[in-house]
């Protein structure tokens, strides 16, 4: 994996992230996106093994709703958006050419 591709999953994934267990997976799986979402995938999975909202009346309440909800989003970011080391594919290099009629603004004589 080249070193842009392990800033940019650094970056998506947090700076704790071991970049072995990164780059094991970039060897199987074939590009950082993949790998990436993989990740949070089963973080997502982690976040809804365990109960969501806890509340113990006058003690402790903790909510981790937004957690999975920041997670959701990021995966949905990932699964709109090219990674860094991903071939274009033909819906990205095709291009469009527009032709409209000229007309003058006054009519002439």
């Amino acid at each position: 994996m080249d070193p842009a591709a392990l800033a940019w999953l650094l970056a998506q994934l947090g700076p704790t992230t071991p970049t072995t267990d990164l780059t094991s997976r970039h060897s199987r799986l074939g590009s950082a996106r993949a790998v990436a979402l993989e990740v949070l995938a089963e973080r997502r999975a982690a976040l809804l093994a365990e109960p969501l909202r806890l509340v113990v009346d006058g003690v402790v309440t903790m909510d981790r709703t937004a957690n999975l909800t920041g997670v959701e989003r990021q995966i949905a970011a990932l699964q709109a958006n090219p990674g860094p080391d991903d071939t274009p594919t033909d819906a990205d290099t095709t291009h469009q050419i527009e032709a409209v009629p000229i007309r003058p603004a006054r009519r002439t004589r």
